[in-house]
Protein backbone atom coordinates (compact mmCIF):
# COMPACT_ATOMS: atom_id res chain seq x y z
CA UNK A 1 0.00 0.00 0.00
CA UNK A 2 3.06 2.31 0.75
CA UNK A 3 4.56 1.41 -2.03
CA UNK A 4 1.95 1.87 -4.11
CA UNK A 5 0.97 5.39 -2.41
CA UNK A 6 4.57 6.30 -3.63
CA UNK A 7 4.13 5.61 -7.13
CA UNK A 8 0.72 7.14 -7.13
CA UNK A 9 -1.13 3.80 -7.51
CA UNK A 10 -3.82 2.68 -4.93
CA UNK A 11 -5.39 -0.56 -5.78
CA UNK A 12 -8.84 -0.50 -5.43
CA UNK A 13 -11.13 -3.09 -4.14
CA UNK A 14 -14.08 -1.64 -6.06
CA UNK A 15 -13.75 -1.35 -9.30
CA UNK A 16 -15.73 1.19 -10.35
CA UNK A 17 -13.79 3.98 -7.98
CA UNK A 18 -12.07 5.10 -11.22
CA UNK A 19 -10.12 8.51 -10.38
CA UNK A 20 -9.33 7.65 -6.81
CA UNK A 21 -5.98 7.09 -7.88
CA UNK A 22 -5.96 10.84 -9.84
CA UNK A 23 -7.24 12.16 -6.43
CA UNK A 24 -4.28 10.07 -3.86
CA UNK A 25 -1.66 11.57 -6.55
CA UNK A 26 -3.04 14.98 -6.07
CA UNK A 27 -3.33 14.92 -2.20
CA UNK A 28 0.45 13.59 -1.80
CA UNK A 29 1.63 16.22 -4.34
CA UNK A 30 0.26 19.09 -2.34
CA UNK A 31 1.34 17.60 1.13
CA UNK A 32 5.30 17.42 -0.26
CA UNK A 33 4.39 20.89 -1.09
CA UNK A 34 3.38 22.32 2.04
CA UNK A 35 6.19 20.94 3.48
CA UNK A 36 7.89 24.37 5.19
CA UNK A 37 11.76 24.94 4.46
CA UNK A 38 13.53 27.54 6.79
CA UNK A 39 10.67 29.49 8.06
CA UNK A 40 9.70 30.66 4.63
CA UNK A 41 6.76 30.70 2.51
CA UNK A 42 6.23 27.99 -0.11
CA UNK A 43 4.12 27.18 -3.21
CA UNK A 44 0.83 25.72 -2.40
CA UNK A 45 -1.83 24.12 -4.60
CA UNK A 46 -4.87 25.62 -2.20
CA UNK A 47 -7.81 28.11 -3.26
CA UNK A 48 -5.90 30.56 -1.08
CA UNK A 49 -3.27 31.23 -3.08
CA UNK A 50 0.13 31.00 -1.28
CA UNK A 51 0.51 29.73 2.64
CA UNK A 52 3.09 31.78 4.80
CA UNK A 53 4.52 29.71 7.51
CA UNK A 54 6.96 31.86 9.80
CA UNK A 55 8.89 31.07 12.67
CA UNK A 56 7.34 30.34 16.17
CA UNK A 57 10.34 31.94 18.05
CA UNK A 58 9.25 35.44 19.75
CA UNK A 59 9.76 38.61 18.84
CA UNK A 60 11.22 40.88 21.15
CA UNK A 61 8.43 43.92 22.09
CA UNK A 62 9.44 47.67 22.43
CA UNK A 63 7.55 49.64 24.45
CA UNK A 64 7.77 53.34 22.78
CA UNK A 65 6.62 56.11 25.81
CA UNK A 66 4.82 58.89 23.72
CA UNK A 67 6.01 62.24 23.87
CA UNK A 68 5.90 64.32 27.50
CA UNK A 69 4.67 61.20 29.56
CA UNK A 70 8.22 60.79 30.79
CA UNK A 71 8.77 64.18 32.08
CA UNK A 72 6.67 64.16 35.27
CA UNK A 73 6.53 66.79 37.78
CA UNK A 74 4.99 66.47 41.40
CA UNK A 75 4.38 69.72 43.41
CA UNK A 76 6.20 70.21 46.53
CA UNK A 77 4.98 69.07 49.74
CA UNK A 78 4.37 71.92 51.77
CA UNK A 79 5.98 72.30 54.89
CA UNK A 80 4.35 72.30 58.40
CA UNK A 81 5.03 76.62 58.76
CA UNK A 82 3.25 77.12 55.08
CA UNK A 83 0.37 75.66 55.79
CA UNK A 84 -2.98 77.70 56.44
CA UNK A 85 -1.27 80.69 55.69
CA UNK A 86 -3.85 84.08 55.69
CA UNK A 87 -3.01 86.82 53.83
CA UNK A 88 -1.91 88.63 57.02
CA UNK A 89 0.85 86.35 57.09
CA UNK A 90 4.33 86.31 55.88
CA UNK A 91 8.12 85.01 56.29
CA UNK A 92 10.81 87.64 56.53
CA UNK A 93 13.46 87.49 54.29
CA UNK A 94 15.98 89.11 55.77
CA UNK A 95 17.24 91.88 58.88
CA UNK A 96 16.51 94.44 56.25
CA UNK A 97 13.09 93.17 55.35
CA UNK A 98 11.39 92.98 59.29
CA UNK A 99 13.21 96.14 59.79
CA UNK A 100 11.40 97.65 56.68
CA UNK A 101 8.06 95.96 57.49
CA UNK A 102 7.37 97.05 61.11
CA UNK A 103 8.57 100.81 59.52
CA UNK A 104 5.78 100.46 56.84
CA UNK A 105 2.93 98.89 59.20
CA UNK A 106 1.81 102.49 60.30
CA UNK A 107 -0.04 101.99 63.30
CA UNK A 108 -1.03 98.12 62.86
CA UNK A 109 -0.33 95.69 65.18
CA UNK A 110 2.36 93.65 64.19
CA UNK A 111 3.31 90.03 65.72
CA UNK A 112 6.80 88.53 65.21
CA UNK A 113 6.62 85.05 65.24
CA UNK A 114 10.24 82.93 65.67
CA UNK A 115 10.40 79.69 65.13
CA UNK A 116 11.97 76.05 63.73
CA UNK A 117 10.80 73.53 61.86
CA UNK A 118 12.45 71.33 64.01
CA UNK A 119 10.58 72.72 66.94
CA UNK A 120 7.87 70.64 68.26
CA UNK A 121 6.11 73.14 70.02
CA UNK A 122 5.95 75.65 67.55
CA UNK A 123 4.38 72.73 65.03
CA UNK A 124 2.00 72.54 67.54
CA UNK A 125 1.13 75.87 67.83
CA UNK A 126 1.17 77.21 64.07
CA UNK A 127 -2.38 75.81 63.41
CA UNK A 128 -3.78 78.07 66.52
CA UNK A 129 -1.75 81.07 65.05
CA UNK A 130 -3.03 80.71 62.04
CA UNK A 131 -6.79 81.16 63.61
CA UNK A 132 -5.75 84.00 65.42
CA UNK A 133 -4.59 85.66 61.84
CA UNK A 134 -7.79 84.55 60.57
CA UNK A 135 -9.57 86.38 63.15
CA UNK A 136 -7.84 89.55 63.47
CA UNK A 137 -7.23 90.38 59.60
CA UNK A 138 -6.21 94.07 60.31
CA UNK A 139 -2.61 92.36 62.69
CA UNK A 140 0.29 91.79 60.59
CA UNK A 141 2.09 87.82 61.46
CA UNK A 142 5.43 87.66 60.38
CA UNK A 143 7.45 84.64 60.78
CA UNK A 144 11.29 84.70 61.49
CA UNK A 145 12.93 80.55 60.50
CA UNK A 146 15.32 80.48 63.26
CA UNK A 147 17.04 78.13 61.06
CA UNK A 148 17.50 80.76 58.36
CA UNK A 149 18.62 83.76 60.23
CA UNK A 150 20.13 82.49 63.09
CA UNK A 151 22.76 85.23 63.55
CA UNK A 152 19.77 87.91 63.56
CA UNK A 153 17.85 85.94 65.79
CA UNK A 154 20.86 85.91 68.26
CA UNK A 155 21.49 89.59 67.53
CA UNK A 156 18.24 90.43 68.23
CA UNK A 157 18.18 87.99 71.83
CA UNK A 158 15.98 85.32 70.93
CA UNK A 159 17.02 82.10 72.31
CA UNK A 160 13.16 80.28 72.95
CA UNK A 161 11.26 79.27 71.00
CA UNK A 162 8.58 79.47 70.31
CA UNK A 163 9.06 83.30 70.87
CA UNK A 164 6.77 86.07 70.25
CA UNK A 165 7.12 90.02 69.60
CA UNK A 166 4.90 92.46 69.24
CA UNK A 167 5.01 95.99 67.89
CA UNK A 168 2.89 98.84 67.16
CA UNK A 169 3.08 102.40 65.68
CA UNK A 170 4.93 104.87 67.29
CA UNK A 171 5.27 102.99 70.42
CA UNK A 172 7.72 100.66 69.26
CA UNK A 173 7.88 97.38 70.92
CA UNK A 174 4.98 96.89 73.32
CA UNK A 175 5.62 93.07 74.54
CA UNK A 176 7.77 90.43 74.21
CA UNK A 177 7.46 86.72 75.67
CA UNK A 178 7.45 83.05 74.93
CA UNK A 179 4.53 80.87 74.34
CA UNK A 180 3.57 77.23 73.70
CA UNK A 181 0.30 75.60 73.80
CA UNK A 182 -0.24 74.92 77.68
CA UNK A 183 0.34 79.19 77.62
CA UNK A 184 -1.58 80.09 74.87
CA UNK A 185 -3.70 82.70 76.97
CA UNK A 186 -0.67 84.86 76.84
CA UNK A 187 -0.92 85.45 72.82
CA UNK A 188 -4.95 86.07 73.23
CA UNK A 189 -4.47 88.38 75.94
CA UNK A 190 -1.61 90.43 74.14
CA UNK A 191 -3.98 90.24 71.02
CA UNK A 192 -6.61 91.82 72.77
CA UNK A 193 -4.68 94.37 74.62
CA UNK A 194 -2.83 95.48 71.68
CA UNK A 195 -4.76 94.65 68.84
CA UNK A 196 -7.70 97.45 69.18
CA UNK A 197 -7.55 100.48 66.47
CA UNK A 198 -5.83 103.51 68.05
CA UNK A 199 -4.27 106.38 66.62
CA UNK A 200 -0.32 106.59 67.74
CA UNK A 201 1.61 110.44 66.87
CA UNK A 202 4.46 110.18 65.41
CA UNK A 203 5.62 107.81 62.46
CA UNK A 204 6.25 103.49 63.26
CA UNK A 205 9.42 103.27 65.72
CA UNK A 206 9.56 99.49 64.47
CA UNK A 207 13.13 97.58 66.03
CA UNK A 208 14.20 99.58 69.21
CA UNK A 209 17.45 101.68 68.92
CA UNK A 210 19.51 98.98 70.87
CA UNK A 211 18.22 95.70 68.53
CA UNK A 212 18.93 97.78 65.40
CA UNK A 213 22.68 98.78 66.52
CA UNK A 214 23.12 95.17 67.26
CA UNK A 215 22.12 94.15 63.31
CA UNK A 216 24.48 96.72 62.34
CA UNK A 217 27.25 95.06 64.31
CA UNK A 218 26.77 91.73 63.37
CA UNK A 219 28.85 90.74 60.47
CA UNK A 220 27.28 88.21 59.11
CA UNK A 221 24.54 90.62 58.27
CA UNK A 222 24.59 93.26 55.46
CA UNK A 223 22.62 95.39 57.64
CA UNK A 224 23.89 99.30 57.82
CA UNK A 225 22.23 101.37 60.56
CA UNK A 226 23.59 104.75 61.44
CA UNK A 227 22.70 106.48 64.58
CA UNK A 228 20.90 109.93 64.34
CA UNK A 229 22.67 112.91 65.82
CA UNK A 230 21.22 114.78 68.88
CA UNK A 231 19.55 117.96 67.31
CA UNK A 232 19.48 121.01 69.97
CA UNK A 233 16.28 121.95 70.99
CA UNK A 234 16.28 125.26 69.72
CA UNK A 235 17.25 124.14 66.59
CA UNK A 236 14.22 121.33 66.01
CA UNK A 237 11.72 123.83 67.01
CA UNK A 238 13.17 126.20 64.75
CA UNK A 239 13.10 123.99 61.69
CA UNK A 240 9.82 123.06 62.36
CA UNK A 241 8.68 126.46 62.41
CA UNK A 242 10.44 127.48 59.12
CA UNK A 243 8.94 123.83 57.31
CA UNK A 244 6.33 124.72 54.66
CA UNK A 245 2.93 124.34 56.60
CA UNK A 246 4.05 124.13 59.71
CA UNK A 247 2.14 124.03 62.88
CA UNK A 248 3.49 127.04 64.20
CA UNK A 249 4.28 130.73 63.28
CA UNK A 250 8.08 131.97 63.20
CA UNK A 251 9.24 132.40 66.68
CA UNK A 252 10.38 135.82 68.51
CA UNK A 253 13.83 136.61 68.96
CA UNK A 254 12.88 137.12 73.13
CA UNK A 255 11.58 133.73 72.80
CA UNK A 256 14.52 132.11 70.85
CA UNK A 257 16.83 134.21 73.37
CA UNK A 258 14.87 132.51 76.41
CA UNK A 259 15.24 128.95 74.82
CA UNK A 260 19.07 129.55 74.20
CA UNK A 261 19.61 130.63 77.85
CA UNK A 262 18.83 127.14 78.87
CA UNK A 263 16.26 125.29 81.25
CA UNK A 264 18.87 124.90 84.06
CA UNK A 265 17.88 128.53 85.24
CA UNK A 266 14.06 128.27 84.87
CA UNK A 267 14.66 124.96 87.44
CA UNK A 268 16.63 125.89 90.45
CA UNK A 269 14.23 129.34 90.49
CA UNK A 270 11.18 127.01 91.00
CA UNK A 271 13.02 125.08 93.73
CA UNK A 272 13.59 127.67 95.93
Amino acid sequence: MAEALCNGVVASPCAGDVGVAARVRGAAAALAESVPIGGYSAKSTFSAGRMAVTDRKARPRTVEAAPGQMNLSFPKAMRWWQKGLQPNMREIESAHDLADSLLNAGDKLVVVDFFSPGCGGCRALHPKIAQFAERNPDVMFLQVNYETHKSMCYSLHVHVLPFFRFYRGAEGRVSSFSCTNATIKKLKDALAKHGPERCSLGPARGLEESELMALAANKDLQFTYEKPGLVPLVEAIAKEAAAPGGPWFPLPVSATQLLTQGSENSLLSSGR
